[in-house]
């Protein structure tokens, strides 16, 4: 899985950042989402699905690869 941002369309709400911490994280000055880990464990995968699920800006892209 491959996750990028657009950090342009985040409108600062952290849900990301509640569903999957890991991976996203949140600038101190204005909210803006901070993407830790552009290629995040397995482990990750359904907490990132989730947070990219639940953006109300559908500020989070995922890539997710055919093979393992």
């Amino acid at each position: 899985m491959n996750v990028t941002v657009e950090e342009d369309k985040c409108v600062a709400a952290g849900q990301c950042v509640v569903a999957a911490p890991e991976v996203f994280d949140q600038r101190d000055e204005d909210g803006v989402v901070i993407l830790l880990q552009e290629q995040p464990p397995a482990a990750e995968f359904e907490h990132v699905r989730t947070a990219a699920a639940i953006c109300p800006a559908a500020a989070i892209r995922l890539a997710e690869s055919l093979h393992p």
